[in-house]
């Protein structure tokens, strides 16, 4: 969490953005996201999250869940789109 602190300074963000969902994708594999608290939609093609400050939906086909504990989730498939919502 220290290290995307640093990301997060060096870029001019303030530290409290540190906590939203942070997320990275590997083209055509899936993505890892962190601070997650809730699931709050699944389907093959969109997958709806919600951290702690705002939500994120994923869209992309052939969506699966993977690894899912102490906030930390696995999206497996083609992610062709993130969205921060609200």
């Amino acid at each position: 969490m220290e290290f995307l602190r640093e990301i997060a300074g060096a870029l001019g963000a303030d530290a409290a953005g540190a906590f939203r969902v942070q997320y990275t994708v590997i083209d055509g594999k899936g993505g890892y996201f962190q601070n997650v608290k809730r699931l709050v939609q699944f389907s093959e093609e969109a997958v709806v999250l919600r951290g702690r400050e705002g939500a994120l939906r994923v869209e992309g086909t052939h969506l699966s869940l993977g690894k899912y504990f102490a906030g930390d989730l696995v999206i497996a498939g083609d992610i062709v789109r993130v969205e921060r919502l609200g």
